[in-house]
């Protein structure tokens, strides 16, 4: 028998695997894609925020527990166990160096990626290098990987972990770390959970999903089934406003655009709702998906003029180009009359001191609703740029509550060999909104955790927050 099952082959599944496998269990690891789609949502991702009090190889300054947790607090409005949290970030501090014998390796941030230099680490050659070496270690240490292997049920007694199974195929272990992912590919729960709109509209109809085609929730949803105790809002999730063309899975972090805070955002009747200068745009990319979803059609349109070229990281898509404002609006088929009052109005409303994009300058509106806090300058140097973007779920926050050792709960009570980890359980830390790179941390973190525990459940290694 298998000492430790892990379901699931992104990053937290990985780790898990690694850590297990390093504490002296056999390990099984059961990824749903085949080989060629391997790693779940990782793949496509390029950081991870770390806590740091100096300086480090490729992180500048320093970055306080405080800061992180202050910063975490902020974008998730206080829906966020701050024990899970802090476990979290002390985690992101310590974690690199095992990261590194597993072969993964970090290079300073890219030019173009804003305020991320003192508080992410970025990986080399991205989420695709780093899923690779991990699969390579992981091959090295001799954990067992079966591709096309999606588990649709699990075997449970008294809330302990029995079996899994693949289809018809029955596999026991001593313990088990589900690491299987949130339901963002699932179309028609994405329905359910965000409804019919007061316009008659299905939102979730109209949703790109920026990750793997192959997170359904199939697990979540059995264990839901299972009595397992819940956390999050199903509505809730990573949700970013990404380039209108990208394809319906996999785009990844490509298709975003990130020229939002340096102009405005419009939605099809050509009017702003929301603050693009509220913050550094690290800390607000993740609402934008959140709010487009919330406008008529689900759709919005990023406007922006040459003075913003260059500012930041271009997407694979370029925008539409027109010479004047009005030629704007109708090449990207608004109504031209409340398109060009709306800039016109944010024009004249304009209070231009020092721009500077790196920091909270002092450029803000003012006697406009909605304001635009910093970066506001007028919109009037052509030519001038037009992106469509729709919302982009890149993972979903509905997940199973855990503790510090990653543990399943049922009815208030932690299971002794079930253990979670990854986008599963990422509602224990985000209940919503986002901050860069802190996924990566998350599952990072519990699948590290998970890892241990699980091992120790089988009878190796000794439990402790491994992270």
């Amino acid at each position: 028998m298998i000492d430790v099952l892990v379901i699931g082959g992104g990053n937290a599944a990985l780790c898990a695997a690694l850590m297990a496998r390093e504490a002296g269990a056999s390990v099984l690891l059961l990824e749903a894609a085949p080989r060629a789609w391997r790693g779940g949502n990782s793949q496509h991702t390029r950081n991870l925020r770390c806590m740091h009090d100096a300086p480090q190889d490729v992180l500048l300054d320093a970055y306080p527990e405080e800061e992180f947790w202050q910063d975490l607090l902020k974008v998730t409005g206080g829906a966020t166990d701050e024990r899970l949290a802090r476990l979290t970030i002390r985690a992101s501090a310590t974690c690199r160096p095992w990261m590194r014998r597993h072969g993964v390796r970090f290079q300073p941030s890219l030019a173009g990626t804003l305020h991320l230099s003192r508080t992410n680490a970025f990986f080399m050659g991205g989420g695709k290098a780093l899923v690779n070496a991990y699969y390579r270690s992981a091959g090295n240490l001799g954990v067992q990987v079966r591709y096309d292997a999606p588990v649709d049920r699990l075997e449970l007694k008294d809330g302990r972990f029995v079996a899994a199974y693949v289809g018809s195929e029955r596999i026991e272990a001593r313990a088990c770390v589900l690491a299987a992912g949130g339901f963002e590919s699932n179309r028609e729960w994405l329905r359910e959970a965000w409804g019919r709109n007061e316009r008659g509209e299905w939102p979730a109809d109209n949703f790109l999903i920026r990750g793997t085609r192959y997170n359904q929730g199939t697990l979540l949803k059995f264990m839901m089934g299972q009595g397992a105790d819940i956390i999050g809002d199903p509505s809730q999730s990573h949700c970013v406003a990404i380039d209108a063309r990208a394809p319906l899975y996999d785009g990844g972090i490509c298709t975003r655009v990130d020229a939002v805070s340096l102009g405005v955002m419009v939605n099809r009747e050509g009017l702003r709702f929301y603050d693009e200068g509220e913050d550094f745009w690290p800390k607000r990319y993740a609402i934008w998906g959140r709010l487009v979803a919330l406008q008529p059609g689900q759709i919005g349109y990023c406007i922006i003029d040459s003075q913003a070229v260059g500012r930041f990281m271009p997407p694979v898509f370029p925008g539409v180009r027109a010479g004047s404002l009005p030629e704007l609006a109708r090449a990207l088929e608004l109504p031209e009359a409340a398109f060009v009052k709306t800039l016109a109005d944010f024009n004249a409303a304009c209070r231009v001191g020092t721009f500077d994009h790196t920091v909270l300058d002092d450029c803000r509106t003012e006697g406009l609703a909605p304001v635009k806090s910093h970066w506001a300058r007028p919109i009037d140097t052509p030519p001038f740029y037009g992106y469509a973007l729709r919302p982009g779920i890149t993972f979903t926050y509905l997940g199973l509550k855990t503790d510090e050792r990653a543990a399943v709960h049922f009815g208030g009570v932690p299971s002794d060999n079930l253990f979670v980890a990854g986008e599963m359980m990422a509602g224990n830390v985000l209940g919503k909104g986002y901050t860069a790179g802190v996924g990566m941390s998350i599952g990072t973190a519990f699948g590290r955790i998970a890892g241990t525990s699980a091992a120790a459940a089988a009878g190796k290694g000794v439990a402790h927050a491994a992270a």
